[in-house]
């Protein structure tokens, strides 16, 4: 073990670690010691083999799920999970994708460790936005147009409707970043739409960010449901809403966007419409 990993892993604490968006390559240096260093690891369902690779030979590996609509144990198991693996004298890591403090429920994991007396910390990680930015070869704030870059998790209970203050993100100066947005699209489309957001705003929908099979979709607000149904298959997927995005894809590139996503949805021939860059 490195002079680090001593000094700043000892037996009995958690690292919450970010794996980033789904390429190993993204890790951090950090994150991939944490993970060599720890001798158990709970990671999500959407941490991919080539990260849990890294773990050292006799680390245990235990799947906690946390994917929308799969979540294989309740946040209340794995607070006890972790407390417990700490207590007994493991380095404990909580591999989260993305970065755990963006959506990550890190907050719970935290308060339920140093209620236990155990020491607990944070490795930040490359967050879905950034990696769908980057592969769009897109900035998610833009001068002149784009001053505000909001997160907005889009994940809502079974049964339940969006709680957010849709006045407020209709902001035609904002970059909106949806996270899992895939299931609300139809909401997010009218809802922004009502509440003032131009309908041929610019959007882009990235599906398995940073990862080989990533699909990007460029569309405009009002198709963004057609969009959405018609281009995405079962990964997941976030939504970037704003003027910014519309500099990676000329206007002519949109409208050929709108004509081919709403042929597809009625069942004509064509394919989903990838990102077009201009550079």
């Amino acid at each position: 073990m490195s002079i680090a990993g001593k000094h700043d892993f000892p037996a009995g604490m958690v690292w919450l670690v970010g794996a980033g968006p789904g390429d190993p390559e993204l890790l951090t240096r950090k994150a991939e010691r944490l993970i060599r260093t720890a001798s158990i690891v709970f990671h999500d369902a959407l941490v991919g083999p080539e990260v849990l690779e890294l773990a050292a030979q006799g680390a245990r590996l235990v799947p906690v799920g946390k994917r929308s609509g799969r979540h294989s144990k309740a946040q209340g198991e794995i607070d006890r999970l972790l407390v417990e693996a700490a207590l007994q004298g493991e380095r404990v890591v909580r591999l989260k994708g993305g970065d755990p403090s963006i959506f990550g429920r890190s907050a719970e994991e935290m308060t339920a460790c140093r209620a236990a007396g155990v020491p607990v910390a944070i490795c930040p990680g490359v967050t879905a936005a950034s990696a769908a930015a980057a592969g769009l070869g897109a900035s998610l704030t833009l001068r002149g147009l784009a001053r505000k870059l909001v997160l907005v998790t889009a994940h809502a209970r079974a049964g339940e409707t969006l709680d957010l203050d849709w006045q407020t993100l209709a902001d035609p100066q904002a970059t909106l970043a949806i996270y899992m947005g895939k299931a609300a699209a139809s909401e997010v489309s009218r809802e922004l739409m009502a509440a003032g957001l131009p309908a041929d705003t610019p959007v882009a929908l990235v599906e398995n960010a940073s990862l080989p099979d990533e699909r990007r979709i460029g569309t405009r607000l009002d198709l963004l449901p057609l969009a959405a149904k018609a281009g995405l298959g079962s990964g997941p997927a976030l939504l970037l809403i704003g003027a910014a995005l519309g500099g990676g894809c000329t206007s002519d590139c949109q409208s050929i966007a709108a004509a081919e996503t709403a042929s597809k949805y009625s069942g004509a021939a064509g394919q989903s419409v990838e990102w077009r860059n201009p550079v």
